[in-house]
């Protein structure tokens, strides 16, 4: 049942990307394992994000388990869909459940996807990494495949900014995997990480295929290329207000629930 669910929204998905028709590259899916345990980690930029990760994955006949925020899996449509494909619920301050349910799944020979960063980056640059994926390929001794993708975020993202502009371009680069070096910390295996994932990044924008039409359509390019997306320090700022204002809705919520 997991996986024909899994499979049912593949197939969902692809009728979603025929009608959108981007434009999809996917570069080094032969790094991939098509057998065995491994950490994908992937930078965040849309709320495609996790589909064309995916996407790249069934290229090398695999699927993916996503650690994704808990919200999703509260949701009456999304929530059942999430469960039955073994996707693993992140709370924000509780997130030792989800750890260990990712550790055995790696146990299992799965591919787990952990996104890094957290939240979407609003600087369409890579944020500071939490510690998890690093630590997940550290315990179990499976290798870390470092994947970026690139203008998957003008078709959906934060703040509803979206385009329906069929040929979109999205780029997928699949990194060359690496097992942490025995001992190594978690910082510096995610330092190492964050490196290999900023050079991927760097080279997915400069051989980007498309270019904003006008001076209005540059906000999906970061400030350092010449967009208008906000700093690295201005966008840390965004993210904070919005999670403090999902933080009062949560509550909000939780109140009416009290008998």
């Amino acid at each position: 049942m997991h996986e024909l669910t899994y499979r049912l929204v593949i197939a969902a998905l692809r009728v979603a990307f025929a009608v959108l028709g981007p434009r999809i590259d996917v570069r080094g899916k032969e790094h991939i394992p098509v057998r065995g345990a491994a950490v994908i980690a992937a930078n965040h930029n849309g709320y495609l994000d996790f589909a064309f990760v995916g996407l790249a994955a069934t290229r090398r006949r695999r699927l993916v388990r996503f650690m994704a925020k808990e919200g999703t899996f509260d949701n009456p449509v999304s929530g059942p869909a999430m469960r039955a494909m073994r996707h693993i619920p992140v709370a924000r301050e509780q997130g030792a459940g989800a750890y260990r349910r990712a550790l055995r799944l790696l146990r299992g020979g799965e591919l787990v996807c952990v996104f890094p960063e957290g939240t979407i980056s609003r600087s369409w640059m890579l944020k500071d990494f939490l510690p998890g994926a690093a630590a997940l390929a550290i315990e179990r001794g499976v290798p870390i495949v470092p994947v970026v993708t690139w203008g998957g975020h003008r078709v959906l993202t934060v703040d509803l900014r979206r385009t329906l502009r069929r040929g979109t371009a999205v780029t997928i680069a699949v990194g060359e995997p690496f097992v942490p070096p025995a001992g190594a910390g978690v910082r510096v295996v995610s330092r190492e990480l964050r490196a290999r994932m900023a050079v991927a990044l760097g080279e997915a924008q400069e051989t980007y295929p498309q270019h904003p039409r006008d001076d209005g359509d540059r906000w999906w390019l970061p400030a350092i290329l010449g967009g208008t997306a906000p700093e690295p320090v201005v966008a840390a700022r965004l993210d904070a207000e919005a999670l403090a204002r999902s933080a009062v809705r949560a509550a909000a919520k939780a109140v009416k629930h009290i008998p």
